[in-house]
């Protein structure tokens, strides 16, 4: 194979608490490369996530500085490893050793698993993508769960994803709901990615997927109020917009919030209950938390 053709792996492993943060930071750092960044469970015993980043020979030293750089940031020294690549399609290889990923009704799948899904479940079409969100990691499935369980519950009219990544939260809520989606991202690859994925599973004509930063777009305000908001982020920007969250839901309406580690409930509990939106229930799978509030 001629070295121009080469591509390299570069990874390194992290704690639970960290792998969402790692990710979502290393991704922004290297969003104007193009090089697909990626994290999976390695070790559900211990806790260990792998964040890996996908390149060729030649930008083996700007990857190796923007991961030292990253994890700096976040207080840690990483030990990053190498792994010589085949010619091959990367993200294909990835997806065959994921397996489906149920929660509640809602069953997240590669296109090589399509078939699996049984008829009473809501089945999502989501390769791996440059973009968060293939349903293997706790705070999507997490976040499916709870849609779920508010949908047994309520009847929704109106949904905002706020950082919807590969948009499996919007797909989801279009499946069960029948109802209009707003997808957001910081992210305009994630955006295109969404819509894509939007229209393999059939509800192209329900999810809209925009490019914003928090509730700041026009599209967001327009359509105001949303009787459920959906936000897989992290928990200081969460914290941040505890006010906005409040002021674009609708009374009675439902807000998820991922992205969360178990010892931030009680500050995210107050700062949502201090804008009068009441806790209603805690999911915890492989670490994370999602949290439901409710508006009176």
């Amino acid at each position: 194979m001629p070295n121009s053709m080469q591509q390299i792996r570069l990874h390194f492993d992290v704690h639970a608490d960290l792998a969402q943060s790692a990710y979502q930071a290393l991704d922004t750092a290297l969003e104007e490369t193009g090089f697909p960044v990626a994290v999976f469970e390695t070790d559900e015993k211990n806790a260990v996530w792998t964040v890996s980043v996908y390149c060729g020979e030649d930008a083996r030293a700007q990857v190796s500085t923007a991961i030292k750089s990253v994890m700096d940031s976040l207080g840690v020294t990483p030990n990053i490893g190498e792994e010589a690549l085949a010619d091959e399609n990367w993200v294909e290889k990835t997806l065959q050793d994921l397996a489906p990923v149920h929660a509640g009704r809602f069953v997240v799948h590669g296109s090589h698993d399509r078939n699996t899904v049984r008829p009473y479940e809501h089945g999502i079409w989501i390769d791996a993508a440059m973009a968060f969100g293939t349903g293997h990691h706790g705070t999507t499935a997490g976040c499916l769960h709870m849609i779920g369980r508010a949908m047994k519950r309520c009847r929704f009219f109106n949904a905002l994803d706020l950082g919807t990544g590969t948009g499996v939260l919007a797909i989801a809520i279009a499946k069960a709901a029948h109802i209009p989606v707003l997808a957001t991202d910081i992210d305009g690859i994630a955006t295109r990615i969404a819509m894509e994925n939007a229209r393999l599973n059939g509800v192209g004509d329900a999810v809209t997927a925009i490019t914003a930063r928090g509730f700041s777009h026009r599209a967001i305000a327009v359509r105001k109020p949303y009787d459920l908001i959906v936000a897989n982020i992290l928990a200081r920007p969460l914290q941040t917009m505890a006010r906005d969250f409040a002021s674009h839901l609708a009374p009675g309406g439902t807000a998820i919030l991922s992205g969360l580690l178990p010892r931030q409930r009680a500050r995210i509990a107050a700062s949502y209950r201090l804008q009068g939106l009441h806790f209603v229930h805690a999911h915890y799978r492989d670490g994370w938390m999602t949290m439901e509030f409710r508006k009176p």
